[in-house]
């Protein structure tokens, strides 16, 4: 037990603040527990400053001495069922953790097993317990605070880790505020070492040389089946990971200190590490983050470094240019701490999209084969001879007789395709095949079901980054239906390259089509439901032909990605006669940055209907079916749709007009942007001394042909916009 002197040198008015604080942390209730498990990043789900008066009840707290505060942290209500303190039960005997048996050296002793602990049992531990409300300057006295309180003072037995060695030590006293232990080797010693030998001798040198303090952090409690160091145990893991997870170095040099720590960095870095953990982070993006941290963290030692070397007093020219550098470095610094933001963020890290590994390809394409021949590979696990007379009478034998033809039998559609070399077809035949990898096609391929997409029925059972990735130069899918569990990325993503899809049906679980910058979709009469973000996402710089298609039954209908970054190209978005409908949220939607008052930019920006009705017979798309407007709105080009009827969702019926409203909306909106854009750039060039510059070089055709579409029973309406 903690002494009960420990915080005898504290003044009042401090030991009451302190009160306040852990009584608010103890008073949170289980729906904000409740609210975090869903992984929405909602500040408002804890009320670390409530309104509600706890003046009573915190002096009430500081009168109970550090006994019955110990109880009160970790007992269990009785109306929670929250098993994250199922471990602090009074009424049950002895240690409610599990053991961590050694592995190797059986000298040394087993340890308790706390590092599995679940999201929120270590969000309720940080909120409730060790962090309560306070900011990022008093994070260290609230630890120091939490583990006086919690841990044993002396007398317990635990394992020194390393990356060298592991030791048996006993614990003699505890520095809360320096995070150490004072220890004292087990005699005889018990340890285990890695690449090196390791004597008593050799050992208390070492402690000498440490004045016989180590850092909790590097201490794990020896198992004890008594119960006595539970909380000693989940105290030194909590603390652990907190500092190799969660902190960050340059967390306590933030100008801004006004802020809840806990929900500014603490809840946003518990939940990526959780959805790290358990796979719901793109690969590629976990790469980025990992590395964007490494390059933060030594970006911040360097310009440590630096600015201790500058003199306060000095007017030399070496410290002038030392702080010019400095400065340069600081910018550098805090932009790498804007991207981590943004990944850390859930919100934003599924709305902005955060570009990683846009154009990276998961293999390399093979290009055409050096014999110049091409092959077909009919996927089949099992087929009748009649199928193969079908295949032969409708397929084979007129489209592929020809003697740079081979044919070739795979049993998996992945076989199929990793076999591929530019310019082969994969033809599948009726089935239903199960996959589990994604399935990469780099080279110009056509992939095409010999029968109805539910005829033709690949699924993919295991988790992954993406389903169907595509990185070719022209990829041709068709007839062929997609069944998505937990891919991360997508089920499908067009990477890089072109992509056509025809009557193909995809169905989602997690997220749905994803069109990445320069990437080309033409999307026609498909099918595309179930997904729990939007069913296609649509970035800067890419072409997104729609026709005929049905979206229908996920969270947002279509998202068009901010493109109002002075780096951003526009896209070229063609949506014609789709059906959009009975989606979560909005039909389409579109993010942007809320630098400006909302309205503001249709009132300035917007084109009006009239301006956006262009003359039928302007079919010329490289100047006759341009839009003349005034100079601040960008060019419209509007496509004439020379693709054929579709068939899948047809239009020969007449459409009430509240259902295609939200086509002319969605081009207002679109134009609005780019004008805005385009006033940036000329407002740049202006400040960098441009004064007057090529209309042609600022301007960035934005090609739209967005009509003839159907927007029903979305939860939120046809179109909206996301501000960031």
């Amino acid at each position: 037990m903690a002494e009960e002197d420990g915080c005898s040198s504290m003044t009042e008015p401090q030991l009451e603040a302190r009160g306040d604080r852990a009584a608010d942390g103890m008073m949170s209730t289980a729906d904000s527990i409740t609210s975090s498990e869903s992984g929405q990043n909602k500040t408002d789900k804890v009320d670390l400053e409530s309104n509600v008066e706890l003046e009573e009840g915190a002096r009430d707290f500081n009168l109970r001495q550090e006994d019955v505060v110990r109880q009160g942290l970790f007992q269990n209500e009785e109306d929670d069922g929250d098993s994250g303190t199922d471990y602090f039960n009074p009424d049950m005997a002895g240690t409610q953790l599990k053991r961590d048996e050694c592995i190797g050296d059986a000298s040394l002793p087993d340890t308790f097993q706390t590092n599995e602990l679940l999201y929120y049992e270590r969000f309720k531990a940080y909120q409730d317990y060790v962090l309560g409300d306070c900011k990022t300057s008093e994070v260290k006295a609230f630890t120091a605070d939490y583990l006086e309180k919690v841990l044993e003072p002396c007398d317990w037995q635990a394992q020194w880790c390393t990356d060298v060695f592991d030791v048996l030590v006993e614990v003699v006293d505890v520095n809360y505020k320096e995070l150490k232990a004072q220890v004292k080797l087990v005699v005889p010693l018990q340890c285990e070492t890695r690449g090196c030998e390791l004597t008593e001798e050799a050992m208390n040198t070492l402690l000498e040389a440490t004045l016989h303090k180590v850092p909790l952090q590097e201490l794990h409690v020896v198992f004890d089946e008594s119960g006595d160091f539970d909380q000693t145990a989940l105290a030194l893991e909590h603390l652990r990971f907190f500092y190799k997870h969660i902190w960050r170095q340059w967390d306590d040099e933030d100008e801004d200190d006004d802020f809840d720590y806990f929900v500014r960095c603490v809840e946003p870095r518990l939940r990526l590490f959780y959805d790290i953990l358990e796979d719901r982070v793109p690969a590629g993006l976990v790469a980025e983050y990992y590395s964007l941290l490494a390059r933060c963290s030594q970006k911040f030692q360097e310009f440590s470094s630096l600015r201790n070397g500058i003199s306060s007093d000095s007017e030399s020219e070496l410290d002038n240019v030392s702080m010019v550098e400095g400065l340069r470095m600081y910018e550098q610094m805090e932009a790498l701490k804007r991207k981590l933001r943004i990944i850390e963020n859930p919100l934003l890290r599924y709305v902005l999209g955060y570009k990683v590994n846009s154009g990276q390809q998961s293999c390399r394409a093979k290009g055409p084969r050096v014999s110049g021949g091409r092959m077909v590979h009919v996927v089949s696990v099992s087929t009748t001879v009649s199928q193969l007379q079908s295949l032969m009478a409708d397929k084979l034998g007129p489209e592929f007789s020809g003697e740079e033809f081979e044919v070739q039998f795979h049993s998996e559609p992945l076989l199929a395709v990793s076999a591929c070399y530019e310019g082969d077809v994969v033809i599948i035949l009726p089935g239903h095949y199960n996959v589990t990898s994604s399935i990469s096609i780099p080279d110009s391929i056509s992939v095409e079901g010999f029968g109805l997409p539910d005829e033709v029925v690949i699924e993919k059972k295991n988790k992954g980054d993406s389903f169907v990735e595509s990185t070719g130069a022209d990829v041709k899918v068709s007839n062929v239906k997609f069944i998505q569990h937990d891919a991360i990325e997508g089920i499908l993503c067009v990477r890089q390259g072109k992509l056509e899809m025809e009557n193909c049906v995809l169905q989602c679980e997690t997220t749905g089509v994803i069109v990445r910058t320069s990437a080309h979709l033409t999307m026609n009469m498909c099918d595309l439901y179930g997904s729990k973000g939007a069913g296609v996402e649509i970035y800067p710089g890419s072409v997104c032909s729609m026709v005929g298609n049905g979206i229908h039954h996920c969270k947002e209908g279509i998202l068009i990605k901010d493109f109002a970054d002075e780096l951003d190209t526009m896209p070229k978005i063609t949506m014609v006669n789709n059906v959009i409908h009975n989606n979560e949220g909005y039909g389409v939607i579109l993010v942007k940055p809320s630098d400006a008052v909302p309205g503001e930019a249709a009132q300035e920006d917007t084109p009006t209907d009239e301006q956006l009705d262009i003359e039928e017979g302007n079919k010329d798309m490289k100047g006759e079916g341009k839009m003349q407007v005034d100079v601040d709105v960008p060019l419209i080009v509007v496509d004439d749709c020379s693709v054929k009827e579709p068939v899948f969702y047809s239009s020969c019926y007449a459409v009430p007009p509240e259902f295609t409203e939200g086509n002319n909306a969605i081009k207002r909106e679109l134009v609005a942007t780019s004008a805005k854009k385009q006033r940036r750039q000329k407002s740049m060039l202006k400040e960098l001394g441009v004064t007057q510059a090529d209309d042609n070089l600022l301007s960035q055709e934005m090609f739209v042909s967005i009509q003839d579409n159907q927007f029903r029973r979305n939860g939120m309406g046809s179109f909206g916009t996301f501000l960031y």
